[in-house]
C-alpha cells in the first residue's frame, strides 16, 4: 500500500517545456522580488538554492498521475511549467487527500500543496491560496441502479466523504441550515477518487465529489450518476504556508497571471475534454478509409512488418486508431504522425521526422516489437500482442501493474481477459494505491486494444486471413536482424 506520510512516494523529474516561453517575463518578475530590501524573499531563494520545487499532491486523474510519457495531469502540467521557469526540478509527494496535503504544506514539508484543493473560508485561515486554477461544483453521486435522491434530506444509505475535506465542510453547513438529520461518515486516508470507486462497486450508497473528477470517472464507470449539485461554483487553488514571506507566493501569482486564457483552455481540453463520440462505432468509416486512404501507406506497413516480424494488419490497425492514417496528425499532448509517437519515444527509436509516414510506421513497429520483447516468454499469442498494445497506449509500467493486480485477484496474469480487468482497476484508488506506477487511464488502454482488434478483424476480412502475429521463429529472426539497425537505412543497406 502507498503510505501517506513522510515516506510517501516522491518523483523528482525535470521535463522539457511543452508550453510557450514566459522565461523573460518570469525573470523580470523574480528580479523585482529579489531586489526588494524588506522582507527578504527567503522562500523563493530557498527553492532556487535547493534546485527543487516540493509539491504535495494526490494521485488523481484531475491532478497528477503517470502517463505514457511521464507524470501528467491538469495541475501537474501547470506545476511543471512553473518549475521550468524557475529552473528547478519538480518533486511530487503523493498523499491521500486535501487534508493531508494542507497539513504537509502548513508544516513546512512541502513548498506548495496542489491537488484539487477547494478554497474555503475555514482553510483560508490555515494556508495562503493562490488565484484559482480551476472552478468546480460539489456533486452528490449515487449508483444508477439505486433510487435517485431528491435532496440531501432524501438519502437512504451510507454517505461518505474524505476526512477533513471541503465536502465535509459543506455537509456541516447544510446540516446546520436546512437538514438537521443529515448524517455522513468521514473516511481518513481516503480520497474522493477512492470513494467514487466504492459507489461504483456498490460498496457505498453516496459520496460527494468535485464535478471535474466526477466527469472523468464516469468515462470508466458509467453506472455513476449525479443526483444534484451540492454547491455553486467553487475555486480550486494552490496552497502555501500562511506564515513567512510571500516571495514564492508572489512568483506563482505572476506565473499564473501571465498564462493566457487560450493556454488554460488548451490544458482543460486536453485533460477534461469529451472522448470522441464515434470511438466505438467507427468500423463503417474504417471500411471506407481502407479503400480511400490505406493504399497510400500499405507498402510502408508491409515493409515495417516484415522487418520487425509483425503482421502488417496489426500495424495498420494501430495507425488507424492513433491518427485515422493522417500523417500530419498532431494531438493536444504533442504526439505526432500516423503512429502518434511522443518526442521522447521518437528520439529513443531514432525517428528523425515523426510526420514522415515511412519513419513513423517503422518507429511504431519497432516500438511494438520492443514492448513485446519486454513481456515474459510465458505469455503466448494472441494475448502477447494484446498486452503489448495496451503498453503501447499506457506504458509498460501500468501494464505490469495490471498484471500484478490480476495475479493478486487469483487470476492469470498471462491472459488478456484477466489483465484487462486489472487495467480497469487502475482508475480506482483502492487498487492503484497498491501499485508502483499509480493511477492510469486503464479504460483507455482497454478501448485502444478493443478498437485495434476490431480494425484488424476487418482488415483480415478485406485482405485475406492471417494470424495476429508470425511464428515465434519468424519473430526471433526479425529481432536478430533488425533490433540494432537504424530505422531509415541508406539505399541497399537492407
Amino acid at each position: 500500500m502507498r503510505k501517506h506520510d513522510e515516506q510517501s512516494r516522491s518523483t523528482m523529474t525535470a521535463w522539457p517545456s511543452r508550453v510557450f516561453s514566459l522565461r523573460a517575463l518570469l525573470t523580470a518578475g523574480l528580479l523585482s522580488v529579489l531586489m526588494t530590501c524588506s522582507p527578504q524573499p527567503d522562500s523563493l531563494e530557498r527553492v532556487l538554492a535547493d534546485g527543487r520545487l516540493r509539491v504535495a499532491t494526490v494521485n488523481s486523474p484531475t491532478t497528477c498521475y503517470d502517463g505514457p510519457a511521464g507524470p501528467t495531469g491538469y495541475e501537474c502540467d501547470l506545476l511543471r511549467g512553473f518549475a521550468e521557469h524557475l529552473g528547478v526540478k519538480l518533486e511530487l509527494t503523493y498523499l491521500a487527500n486535501s487534508a493531508q496535503m494542507l497539513d504537509y504544506v502548513a508544516g513546512g514539508k512541502a513548498d506548495i500543496a496542489a491537488g484539487g484543493i477547494n478554497v474555503t473560508a475555514a482553510r483560508a485561515t490555515q494556508v495562503r491560496f493562490t488565484q484559482p486554477v480551476q472552478s468546480v461544483r460539489l456533486q452528490l453521486i449515487y449508483r444508477a441502479d439505486d433510487r435517485k435522491p431528491r435532496d440531501p434530506g432524501d438519502l437512504e444509505g451510507q454517505l461518505a466523504v474524505p476526512a477533513g475535506s471541503s465536502m465535509a465542510e459543506r455537509l456541516t453547513q447544510l446540516r446546520a441550515s436546512r437538514y438537521p438529520k443529515l448524517q455522513w461518515l468521514e473516511v481518513p486516508d481516503a480520497g474522493a477518487n477512492d470513494l467514487l470507486s466504492r459507489v461504483s462497486d456498490g460498496e457505498l450508497a453516496y459520496t460527494v465529489a468535485n464535478s471535474d473528477l466526477v466527469a472523468i470517472n464516469r468515462r470508466y464507470a458509467p453506472q455513476l450518476r449525479v443526483a444534484f449539485d451540492m454547491s455553486g461554483q467553487e475555486d480550486i487553488a494552490w496552497a502555501l504556508p500562511i506564515a513567512g514571506d510571500s516571495s514564492l507566493f508572489d512568483a506563482i501569482q505572476e506565473y499564473l497571471k501571465q498564462l493566457p486564457p487560450s493556454e488554460l483552455a488548451r490544458l482543460r481540453d486536453r485533460h477534461f475534454g469529451e472522448l470522441e463520440s464515434d470511438e466505438y462505432l467507427g468500423v463503417v468509416r474504417f471500411v471506407t478509409d481502407v479503400k480511400a486512404l490505406l493504399p497510400k501507406y500499405q507498402q510502408h506497413f508491409e515493409d515495417a512488418a516484415e522487418r520487425y516480424g509483425l503482421d502488417w494488419r496489426t500495424l495498420a490497425a494501430i495507425g488507424y486508431q492513433e491518427s485515422k492514417w493522417n500523417e500530419d496528425a498532431v494531438s493536444s499532448t504533442g504526439v505526432r504522425g500516423i503512429m502518434m509517437l511522443t518526442l521522447d519515444t521518437a528520439a529513443h527509436l531514432k525517428v528523425r521526422d515523426r510526420e514522415d509516414p515511412k519513419q513513423s510506421i517503422q518507429g511504431g513497429a519497432r516500438y511494438l516489437q520492443l514492448l513485446q520483447r519486454q513481456l515474459p516468454q510465458s505469455i503466448a499469442e494472441p494475448d502477447r500482442t494484446w498486452m503489448a498494445l495496451a503498453a503501447y497506449n499506457q506504458g509498460m509500467g501500468h501494464l505490469l501493474d495490471a498484471r500484478l493486480l490480476a495475479q493478486k485477484a487469483g487470476k492469470n496474469p498471462n491472459r488478456w481477459p484477466d489483465v484487462l480487468e486489472g487495467l480497469r482497476l487502475l482508475t480506482k484508488e483502492k487498487y492503484y494505491s497498491q501499485t508502483k506506477h499509480g493511477y492510469a487511464r486503464g479504460g483507455e488502454a482497454v478501448r485502444f486494444v478493443t478498437n485495434v482488434r476490431s480494425y484488424y478483424d476487418v482488415l483480415m476480412w478485406m485482405t485475406g486471413s492471417l494470424s495476429i502475429a508470425p511464428s515465434a521463429e519468424a519473430q526471433a529472426t526479425a529481432v536478430k536482424s533488425a533490433i540494432d539497425q537504424p530505422l531509415d537505412p541508406e539505399p541497399g543497406a537492407r
